[in-house]
C-alpha cells in the first residue's frame, strides 16, 4: 500500500521509473482501477476511456502510472490530453499539467495539445498570462491554430481585458479563414460586446454566413448588457419573424429583463403570448422570469396570475413574487407571501431575506425585523454578505444605529455595498463625523469609494459645514473620474452651497452635467444670500435650456424675491406658477404668502391664503407674523385662535408669532396666557420664546419681571434674550440695566455693531457723553464698523426691462443699465 505523497513523487516526470511504478501499482489494491493492467496494455482505448473518467486525484495518478508503465506516454497525445484535463480538475498545482504537456509536445503535430493546455489553464484559474504564453509559443513553433483554438483565446482576451490582443487574434483568424466558423464568431461577438464595441459586435453578427441559436442569443445578450434595450428587443423580434431559429428558454429569459428595464408591459404580454403559443409556458425558469418582468412593469395582477398558474415552483418563484409585491407597494402582501412560503416548507435563502427586510422597515415592523434577524442567526444566513447588508440597512432606517454598527463590525467579509450601507447609516442618523471617518477607513482597508459612497457622505459634510472633508472628497472624485456622474456633481454642488461657498458651487455647476436638481441647488443657495438676483437669472435660464421647473424651483426663486422685495418679479413668477398649476402646491403657496407679507402686500397674502385648500401650520404662522409686522394685532391674534378650527395644531413658531404680536400691542395678560398655554401643551420653549416674553414685559415697563424671567432660565440666555432687554431699556431710558444687558451682548457677539450703537445712544440721551464716547472708542478698538443702511429699488433700463438695484448707505452709484444683466422671465409658450 502506498500513500498520496508517494504517488505524487512517482508520477513526477523527473523521478519516473518504470520498475518502481510496476512494483508500487502491484502493491496498491486500495486504489485499484476498473480495468486490469493487461487490458490497458492490449487496448489503449480502454486506458484512454479510463483516463478521461477518473473520479479523484489518486485515480488520475494511478492511471498516469499505468500509461507510463505500458509505454503509452508520452507518445499518445490523446491520453496525455485526457490526463492534463483530469489533473486540472482535481489539482490546484499547474506544474504537473505543464510537464505532461511538454513531455508529449515533441510527438504532437497539431493544435490539439495546445488547445488542451489552454483549456486546463482556464480550469486552474491561471490562464491570464500563461494562456497567452502558450498561444504565442504555438505560433512561434509553427503550429497553425484551429477552430477550437480561437474560441479559447478570444475568451481569454475577454476575461483578461486584453483588447489589443483580441483584435490581433481576430486579424489572424480572418487571415486563416476561420471568420466563417459559427463558434468562433459567437465568441467574437461576446468579446466586442464585453468592451462596449456594439458596432463591432453587430458587424460580426451581420457578416456571419451561418448562424445558430447561440448566435441570436449572444447578440441579444450583448445589447442587453450594454443597456441598448431597444436594439435587444429589435433583435429578439427579428429572430421570431425572420430567422429559421425560434427563441428558446435562453432567448426568452434574456429578453424579459430588457422589457422590465423599459417597463414595457405590452411587450411582456406579447412575448407571453408567443411563449404560450409555442408551448414554453410550462417551464419554471420562464415562469419566474415573467413574474419578475410583470412586477417591474407594475402589473401585479398578471404577475400573480403567472405565479398561481405555474405547474411547478421553486424558491426563485417565491422570491420573485415577494419582490414584485415589495416593488409595487403591496407590503402586507409581501409579508403574507413570506409567511406562506415558510408554512409550505420552502427553503428561505439570502434573496428572500434581502427582499423582505426593506418591506418590514417600510411597514414600521421593527420587532418583526428582529425576529427575521434571529431566524438568520439560527439558519446561518447572517453570514451571507447580502443578508448582513440588508440587516444593517434595516437597523439604520429604524434609527438603531448602534445595532447597525455592531452588525457591520461582526461581518466576516464585506463588499462595497456593506461600506456604503454603513456610511448611509451614520449619515442618516446624524452621525456625520462617523460617516466621514468611515470613508477614510474604507479607503485604508483597500476598498475604493464609489459614486454611491460619495453621494452618501457629501450631504453629511454639508450638514455640519465640514468644508475641508468636502474638498477632499471632491478631489478624490476628480481622481477616480466619478465627478462626471451627475449625482456626484450635484452632491458636490449642494455641499459647497450649504457650506456658504457659492463661488465653488458655481464652478462645479459650470463644469458639470446639469439637470433640474443642479439648477435648484443654486437657485435655493443664492436665495439665502445677498446675490438673490442670480436665483432669478438661473430660474429664467432653466426655461431657455428646455428644463422643467418643479416645486423646489418655485420655492427657491420666490424666497429670493422675498429677500429683495422684488414684488414685480414675484408677481410674474406667481402668474407663471398659475399657468403651470404649481400654485396649488402647498409649499409654493406658502412661499407666495411669505413673499407678499415681506413686501407689505398683506391683501394679496390674504387672497392666496383663502384659496389654499389644505392649509398647514406654516400657512397660518406666515399670516399671523404678517399681520403682526403690519401692526394689525387683533387680526393676528384672531387668526391664532382660528387655527384649531381649521383642524391644525399650534407649533412653537405659532407661539413666537402670537407672542410677538402681543409684545407690539402691549397685551401683557394675553401674552402670559399664551405662554402658559404653550407650557401646558408641553411645547418646549426656545430662546426665541423667552426673548418674546422679555420684550413683552420690558415694553410694558415690567423690568423686574423681565429680570426674574432671565435669571430663572433653565439655560444660558442667548443674544436674542439680552437684545430684547436692551431694547426695552432704551425705550424706558433704564441706562444701568441696559448697560448690564449690553455687557452680555458684547461677550456673545463682540462684532455686532448694533449693540454698541444702541448703548452709545442711550448714554447720549441720558447726557452721559463720556460713556457714549467710550463705547464709540471701544468699537474702533475692536474693529467694529456700523453697517450702512441699504435699499432695493426696482427701476427700468433703457430697454424697458425691470432690474433690481441695491443701494448701500449714501454711496452714489453710477449705473450703466446697458451693461447690467437684466432679470426677465420667459413667457409661457402655452
Amino acid at each position: 500500500m502506498f500513500h498520496h505523497a508517494r504517488i505524487s513523487r512517482i508520477v513526477s516526470p523527473l523521478l519516473i521509473s518504470t520498475k518502481t511504478l510496476q512494483t508500487l501499482t502491484e502493491s496498491s489494491p486500495r486504489f485499484s482501477l476498473p480495468i486490469s493492467r493487461s487490458q490497458c496494455s492490449q487496448n489503449p482505448k480502454d486506458l484512454l476511456s479510463l483516463c478521461a473518467t477518473t473520479k479523484s486525484l489518486l485515480q488520475t495518478q494511478q492511471a498516469h502510472a499505468f500509461a507510463v508503465i505500458h509505454g503509452h506516454l508520452p507518445i499518445s497525445i490523446s491520453i496525455s490530453a485526457a490526463l492534463i484535463l483530469r489533473y486540472a480538475a482535481f489539482s490546484s498545482d499547474p506544474r504537473t499539467v505543464r510537464t505532461l504537456f511538454y513531455q508529449s509536445l515533441p510527438f504532437s503535430r497539431s493544435a490539439f495539445l495546445y488547445n488542451t493546455l489552454i483549456r486546463a489553464q482556464v480550469i486552474l484559474g491561471v490562464a491570464d498570462d500563461s494562456g497567452f504564453e502558450i498561444y504565442n509559443g504555438m505560433l512561434r513553433g509553427g503550429v497553425v491554430p484551429d477552430d477550437h483554438t480561437f474560441p479559447f483565446v478570444i475568451k481569454l482576451c475577454t476575461d483578461s481585458m486584453e483588447v489589443r490582443k483580441g483584435l490581433e487574434v481576430h486579424g489572424l483568424l480572418m487571415k486563416l479563414g476561420f471568420d466563417n466558423d459559427v463558434f468562433v464568431n459567437n465568441t467574437l461577438m461576446l468579446f466586442y460586446g464585453n468592451f462596449g464595441d456594439l458596432v463591432g459586435a453587430r458587424k460580426v453578427f451581420d457578416d456571419m454566413p451561418e448562424r445558430d441559436l447561440v448566435s441570436w442569443n449572444s447578440i441579444i445578450r450583448v445589447f442587453s448588457d450594454n443597456r441598448c434595450h431597444f436594439e435587444a428587443i429589435g433583435v429578439f423580434w427579428e429572430m421570431v419573424l425572420w430567422s429559421e431559429f425560434k427563441p428558446n428558454t435562453v432567448s426568452i429569459v434574456s429578453a424579459l429583463p430588457v422589457c422590465a428595464v423599459l417597463e414595457d408591459g405590452i411587450m411582456v404580454s406579447e412575448i407571453h403570448c408567443y411563449v404560450i403559443k409555442v408551448g414554453l409556458d410550462c417551464q419554471m425558469t420562464i415562469g419566474n422570469a415573467f413574474i419578475d418582468a410583470y412586477g417591474k412593469c407594475l402589473n401585479v395582477e398578471s404577475s400573480r396570475q403567472v405565479f398561481d398558474e405555474m405547474v411547478e415552483r421553486n424558491e426563485v418563484s417565491w422570491n420573485a413574487m415577494i419582490s414584485t409585491f415589495a416593488h409595487n407597494g403591496f407590503k402586507n402582501h409581501a409579508l403574507e407571501s413570506f409567511r406562506v412560503m415558510i408554512n409550505e416548507g420552502w427553503k428561505v435563502n439570502s434573496t428572500t431575506i434581502s427582499s423582505l427586510l426593506p418591506v418590514l422597515v417600510e411597514l414600521g415592523k421593527f420587532s418583526k425585523g428582529r425576529e427575521v434577524h434571529g431566524f438568520c442567526l439560527r439558519t446561518g444566513l447572517e453570514c451571507d454578505v447580502f443578508v448582513a447588508n440588508a440587516l444593517i440597512d434595516m437597523y439604520a432606517k429604524s434609527e438603531h444605529s448602534a445595532e447597525a454598527s455592531a452588525m457591520f463590525h461582526k461581518m466576516g467579509s464585506r463588499n462595497v455595498v456593506s461600506w456604503n450601507t454603513m456610511i448611509a447609516n451614520f449619515a442618516q442618523n446624524k452621525l456625520e463625523l462617523e460617516a466621514i471617518g468611515l470613508v477614510r477607513e474604507m479607503q485604508s482597508s483597500g476598498e475604493t469609494p464609489t459614486s454611491v459612497t460619495l453621494t452618501n457622505v457629501l450631504p453629511a459634510c454639508a450638514r455640519i459645514g465640514c468644508l475641508r472633508s468636502g474638498k477632499e472628497i471632491h478631489a478624490r472624485s476628480i481622481r477616480n473620474e466619478s465627478v462626471i456622474d451627475l449625482f456626484v456633481s450635484n452632491a458636490i454642488t449642494d455641499m459647497y452651497a450649504k457650506c456658504g461657498c457659492l463661488n465653488l458651487a458655481q464652478n462645479v455647476f459650470d463644469m458639470s452635467l446639469r439637470d433640474e436638481v443642479s439648477y435648484n441647488i443654486l437657485i435655493v443657495g443664492y436665495s439665502q444670500t445677498s446675490h438673490c438676483s442670480k436665483s432669478l437669472i438661473l430660474f429664467s435660464e432653466m426655461v431657455l435650456t428646455g428644463m422643467k421647473h418643479d416645486t423646489v424651483s418655485f420655492v427657491g426663486v420666490l424666497s429670493a424675491c422675498a429677500t429683495i422685495s422684488a414684488i414685480k418679479q414675484g408677481n410674474e413668477i406667481h402668474a407663471f406658477a398659475v399657468r403651470r398649476f404649481f400654485h396649488e402646491h402647498l409649499f409654493v403657496s406658502n412661499s407666495l404668502l411669505d413673499l407678499y407679507t415681506k413686501c407689505g402686500r398683506i391683501d394679496l397674502s390674504q387672497k392666496v391664503f383663502d384659496r389654499i385648500e389644505n392649509r398647514d401650520v406654516a400657512s397660518w404662522n406666515t399670516m399671523i407674523l404678517g399681520y403682526g409686522m403690519l401692526g394689525d394685532l387683533h387680526t393676528a391674534i384672531d387668526m391664532f385662535e382660528a387655527i384649531r378650527e381649521d383642524g391644525v395644531e399650534h407649533d412653537s413658531v405659532s407661539y413666537i408669532a402670537v407672542l410677538s404680536a402681543c409684545s407690539h400691542g402691549g397685551l401683557v395678560d394675553k401674552g402670559k396666557k399664551y405662554f402658559n398655554d404653550m407650557l401646558a401643551r408641553k411645547i418646549e420653549p426656545s430662546q426665541m420664546h423667552y426673548a418674546c416674553m422679555v420684550d413683552l414685559l420690558g415694553r410694558s415697563g415690567l423690568m423686574d419681571e423681565a429680570i426674574d424671567l432671565i435669571t430663572g432660565l433653565p439655560f444660558k440666555p442667548d443674544a436674542n434674550v439680552w437684545s430684547a432687554l436692551l431694547g426695552a431699556c432704551r425705550l424706558h431710558g433704564n441706562v444701568d440695566l441696559g448697560s448690564w444687558a449690553a455687557e452680555h451682548l458684547f461677550k456673545l457677539q463682540p462684532h455686532h455693531p448694533g449693540y454698541y450703537a444702541l448703548l452709545s445712544n442711550m448714554y447720549a440721551e441720558a447726557g452721559r457723553w463720556g460713556e457714549a464716547d467710550r463705547i464709540r472708542e471701544l468699537m474702533k478698538l475692536r474693529g467694529v464698523k456700523k453697517n450702512p443702511g441699504c435699499s432695493w429699488v426696482q427701476i427700468q433700463d433703457k430697454l424697458g426691462k425691470v432690474v433690481s438695484v441695491h443701494f448701500s448707505g449714501s454711496t452714489e452709484l453710477a449705473l450703466d443699465l446697458k451693461s447690467r444683466p437684466s432679470v426677465s422671465f420667459v413667457q409661457d409658450k402655452n
